[in-house]
């Protein structure tokens, strides 16, 4: 038998879970499969690599040198396979680009300008709640770009990962339309300290930033649920809850949206892509731009907003 990555997976799992036991449930194999791997494992090094006892498994002078070894090797195999995939990907930049993303109104309009633009182009999209998940996608190479938000100076995941801001958005409150705050120019936060909120979900600071914004304005929130788009628009619509929300998202009939006084939150909208893209980095971030400002423009009060406070929307 030949030494294989998947043996040294498997002297790993064992060393970090401490038993054979719990090696096969992360590995998702049966106990006995790992046990009999194992045996051939040692075998092959001319000696036990663990001590089996009651207390689980330990690595034995042999095994500490294995599992030293094995340590390098697996994430350094690791990295080969990452950046073969991510040159592989380049090879297609004219047919293929694979963009991921997080709730946000530019995300529709984005892929139809890439789209548009590059008719011969495959583009293929992959939603999700979370930026860490993107991140950890554009990595490992299955994801050529991301588009996702970060709160306020927070700064966006993946070391790797080169981001570039679209905008900065105030964050905005969302109201049906008899809410009696709903005509107003603004609402100062405290205004709304016995509302039940609700927002988008996300893996970020969001939520530890709006009970900072809270306790400055002088009252604890009653809470803050997240919830999917449409579950935020229906408990809005029904008068339940108030919403937290991007301004450049166009709200339904019977909802308005409504400032913050003060700006007490902001959200940057951001684009991100490792050094292997499939469509050149200035074209995507042009599309966003694009269709950043797009959004802005179907919106007449935050558009209006806008124009009275320029530190806010496009970036330079």
């Amino acid at each position: 038998m030949e030494l294989e990555l998947r043996h040294l997976r498997i002297v790993c799992t064992i060393a970090e879970t401490g038993s054979l036991t719990k090696a096969a449930a992360a590995l998702g194999l049966a106990q006995p499969a790992v046990t009999s791997q194992l045996k051939r494992i040692e075998r092959l090094f001319g000696g036990p690599i663990f001590v089996r006892d009651r207390l689980g498994a330990r690595p034995t002078a042999l095994g500490e040198i294995v599992l030293s070894r094995a340590r390098m090797l697996l994430p350094a195999a690791q990295e080969l396979q990452n950046d073969v995939t991510r040159l592989a990907n380049s090879s297609a930049r004219s047919r293929h680009c694979r963009i991921g993303s997080t709730n946000t109104p530019i995300f529709g309009p984005l892929v139809h300008r890439l789209a548009t633009e590059q008719p011969a182009m495959s583009v293929t999209t992959h939603a999700t709640w979370s930026a860490d998940e993107l991140a950890s996608m554009l990595g490992d190479g299955r994801l050529d770009y991301a588009l996702t938000g970060v709160c306020g100076d927070a700064s966006p995941p993946g070391e790797d990962v080169v981001w570039k801001t679209i905008a900065t958005d105030a964050v905005f409150v969302m109201v049906d339309d008899g809410h009696p705050l709903a005509g107003q120019p603004s609402v100062e936060l405290a205004d709304l300290a016995e509302a039940l909120w609700v927002a988008m979900p996300g893996d970020g600071c969001f939520s530890e930033c709006f009970a900072a914004a809270c306790a400055r304005a002088g009252f604890t929130p009653k809470a803050l649920h997240e919830m999917d788009p449409p579950s935020c628009v229906y408990m809005v619509r029904t008068g339940r809850a108030v919403a937290l929300c991007q301004p450049s998202f166009r709200p339904p009939p019977g909802l308005t949206m409504v400032p913050i006084a003060g700006v007490p939150l902001r959200w940057r909208q951001m684009v991100g892509h490792r050094s292997f893209a499939a469509v050149d980095s200035a074209d995507v971030v042009g599309h966003a731009r694009s269709a950043y400002l797009a959004a802005v423009d179907d919106n007449k009060r935050y558009h209006d907003w806008l124009q009275r406070h320029r530190q806010f929307g496009l970036a330079a």
